[in-house]
């Protein structure tokens, strides 16, 4: 398996692309958007950034995707059934970043409304505001948890084949686990457990420079165990 190293190597890379651009987008720049006053109001004032937040939103989901891409033949290899999995969450997850910034946009356009809107009509947009946030918010939690299970499939994987050193590819299964687990709260009316993502965070760094280092194994699964150790 020729290909394999250079795959790993291409998603090492994509991992650090879409961990910066999951920084910008929904911490630094969605962070100016649902400050205070709220979005109601914000948002309006910031079309060409809700817009940038959208198109860099969807194609965060894409580059999801595209690892199971480069992925699957590796996984494939060892396992069709594993490759295929790995491969359907990912694209289940495309489709909820999809819905989700179907959602970011509404939100855009019920800002522009309201910026447009007289004071008395203004109380009117209330009721929508807490609706349409809240078909935005489920999505992008609901493609969270759907993310995590991703990369449990995708650590338990190189667990399994043996494609990275055990230790790392068991830290990153605990690890997505953890994230899911926090992201998962809100579905049961509770807040994100922030401090619950870094250990991913941690791993996904780890991951990206082992990977662009040393990309996966040339060898197939006929290679001895001891080949996923180096």
């Amino acid at each position: 398996m020729r290909t394999a190293k250079g795959a790993g190597r291409a998603i090492g890379l994509l991992f650090l692309v879409q961990m910066t651009l999951s920084y910008l987008v929904n911490f630094a720049w969605m962070g100016k958007i649902f400050a205070t006053p709220g979005f109601l109001v914000n948002a309006a004032e910031h079309p060409t950034l809700m817009g940038l937040c959208a198109v860099l939103g969807v194609a965060l989901g894409a580059l999801g995707v595209a690892v199971a891409i480069l992925a699957f033949p590796v996984f494939r290899s060892y396992s069709h059934a594993w490759a295929l999995w790995f491969f359907a969450l990912a694209v289940a997850g495309f489709s909820l970043v999809v819905v989700e910034n179907i959602n970011l946009m509404s939100m855009l356009s019920l800002s522009q409304a309201y910026a447009k809107a007289s004071d008395v009509e203004r109380q009117l947009f209330q009721p929508l505001r807490g609706a349409v946030a809240a078909s935005r918010n489920w999505a992008h939690f609901l493609e969270l948890v759907i993310a995590g299970s991703n990369l449990v499939v995708f650590y338990a994987g190189q667990l399994r084949f043996r494609l990275i050193p055990r230790v790392l590819a068991a830290f990153g299964v605990a690890a997505a686990l953890s994230q899911m687990a926090a992201v998962g709260m809100p579905l049961f009316g509770h807040a994100v457990v922030f401090p619950m993502l870094a250990p991913l965070g941690l791993c996904q760094l780890t991951l990206s420079i082992w990977l662009l280092t040393k990309g996966w194994p040339a060898e197939g699964p006929q290679a001895p165990a001891s080949a996923g150790q180096g």
